[in-house]
């Protein structure tokens, strides 16, 4: 049986039998996780049409991709419900919906320049506006008092995917952004690293305790990039070599956050380890034979071409446009993550959704 055999048999199983381990999911980021957010913004970053959606049920939904993303994945191996976009969702939805919310958006970045030549986005600075805006007006409507809305939230799993937009929608752009001409690789990788630690500190503080947090994919190996550098395979090496200072100096953020924030557990999803293995070692043993694009796509927005057929056969192609990984690719990299050793580390997901977590002093951390 191959490994994306043994996945579909895993989600199939879990999808039938699992109960909820964790009362919700809340995710940030990008396009990797976005599920509609950017369907309601003025921006080029929308996927609101055919071929996106292809293989998931409703058709397409604002996923930046065939199928269902990694954490469309997490989310059913949790046992929850497929977490809904926040500007999707109306007041009364919002105020009813406890079982997680998504606010990533594609295109954005950690700094809020970033992407913003394609439209409006939502920033990661604005994601965490809007969680606290659930944190304050909307959760407390379904919980008696506040110490019951804090073990909510402790129980709960806080997904962070995003970085790589920092680079391909802003750095590596010097005609539309001046990022590259102020810093060098190493102090521009601090400045994100510097921010990011911040916005999740925010994040505990409004009452997450448990954390999966992605550095940023080998984004010199996106078919995006590769034309960009007029390469036909292989990877742009220096695009990666601009990206290595922020992945070196991830683990030890991480590091710091869970040594300084009293009764936290910081997952470090390395999406460098699927993709760089897949591309890396021969594709036929993975049931992969390509990394072409699966769509046609668009040279300036490297999306796929609205109402274009795509590639027949998804399950051999690691990326659906030229930039987003396949469903199949999502469902190894939310498998690994979820049970595996890696490349979710230093514990899986699993073990982070049964970890217990004191909420004794979380009271001092909560932002009302």
């Amino acid at each position: 049986m191959s490994l994306l055999s043994l996945c579909l048999l895993l989600h199939f199983l879990l999808a039938k039998c699992l109960s909820p381990l964790v009362p919700a999911l809340y995710i940030f980021g990008d396009s990797l996780v976005d599920s509609g957010n950017n369907n309601h913004l003025p921006t080029s970053a929308k996927v609101n049409f055919k071929p996106y959606g292809i293989d998931f049920p409703e058709g397409p939904t604002g996923r930046f991709t065939n199928g269902k993303t990694s954490v469309d994945f997490i989310a059913e191996f949790l046992g929850l419900p497929l977490v809904p976009p926040y500007n999707g969702l109306s007041v009364a939805q919002k105020s009813e919906t406890i079982t997680g919310i998504n606010y990533a958006s594609g295109s954005a970045g950690i700094l809020r320049e970033t992407g913003s030549a394609l439209g409006k986005n939502l920033a990661l600075e604005v994601q965490v506006e809007l969680f606290k805006e659930t944190v304050n007006n909307y959760l407390p409507k379904n919980f008696k008092t506040k110490d019951q809305l804090l073990q909510y939230l402790s129980k709960s799993i806080f997904v962070v995917c995003i970085g790589g937009n920092d680079y391909i929608n802003n750095y590596i752009l010097p005609a539309q952004y001046n990022s590259s001409r102020l810093y060098p690789p190493e102090q521009y990788a601090g400045i994100l690293l510097k921010e990011f630690k911040q916005h999740l500190q925010d994040i505990y503080n409004l009452g997450a305790r448990k954390f999966l947090v992605f550095n940023i994919s080998p984004i010199g190996c996106i078919p995006a990039m590769l034309k960009l550098k007029n390469l036909t395979f292989g990877c742009a090496n220096d695009i990666n070599q601009l990206v290595s200072p922020y992945n070196e100096g991830f683990p030890n953020m991480l590091q710091e956050l869970s040594t300084t924030l009293h009764g936290s557990t910081f997952v470090h999803g390395n999406i460098n380890f699927p993709l760089s293995h897949f591309l890396n070692h021969n594709p036929f043993k993975n049931g992969f034979i390509s990394a072409n694009p699966c769509c046609i796509t668009n040279d300036e927005t490297h999306q796929c071409l609205e109402d274009e057929e795509p590639c027949n056969d998804r399950t051999t192609h690691i990326f659906w446009d030229a930039v987003h990984p396949t469903q199949p690719v999502n469902l190894l990299l939310a498998t690994s993550c979820f049970y595996g050793l890696l490349p979710c580390t230093p514990i899986n997901v699993l073990e982070l959704a049964l970890k217990q977590e004191g909420t004794s002093s979380q009271q001092d951390h909560f932002s009302s």
